[in-house]
């Protein structure tokens, strides 16, 4: 990151284009095609609520906040397919998604928020309870969920891997622009 040149725009971009995965995310998880997102819902791990308060918090200060592009709603129509189908391979991409922010996305956070933000730390990035918890409380539930799943099943999931990485990494990438 410290590479980078982020700029405000690029990461009102991102934050827009994150908060429509999320919002499908937990959408499908609210309203699941198969029963086993249920076990997925009320995590604490949510998002939406938080990335509405800082993009409203951005409106305040006089920011234009965008209307989400391309690498964002791409990800999440094609979560709302796979949610539909293939309930392995969406809850990969679940896992990825949470994860993936509370790990690498905090210390991008982190990095953006003292370049472009006067450090100012963001609501997407604070959790109500310890976040150790809470992941190891969702982690349990996928393991619980994964346990019949057969290894062609598992595989599958797996393979959703690179794919869920190539749609993160796009809209990242919206920092920079």
């Amino acid at each position: 990151v410290e590479e980078w040149e982020p700029t405000l725009d690029g990461y009102l971009k991102f934050l827009v284009d994150i908060k429509v995965v999320y919002d499908t995310l937990e959408q499908i998880i609210e309203k699941p095609s198969f029963p086993s997102y249920g076990e997925f819902r009320n995590t604490g791990l949510e998002r939406s609520e938080k990335l509405a308060k800082d993009l409203k918090w951005f409106e305040e200060k006089g920011y234009g906040v965008p209307e989400a592009s391309s690498p964002g709603v791409a990800y999440a129509k094609y979560l709302k397919q796979l949610s539909e189908k293939d309930p392995q391979a969406f809850i990969c991409h679940f896992y990825n998604i949470y994860f993936a922010n509370t790990a690498g996305g905090r210390i991008i956070a982190k990095k953006v928020a003292e370049k472009i933000l006067d450090s100012r730390e963001l609501e997407f990035y604070k959790w109500d309870g310890e976040l150790s918890q809470l992941l190891q409380n969702v982690r349990d539930k996928l393991n619980k969920v994964a346990e019949n799943w057969s290894r062609e099943d598992k595989n599958r999931c797996l393979g959703e891997t690179e794919i869920s990485f190539k749609f993160y990494r796009e809209i990242v990438r919206l920092m920079l622009s």
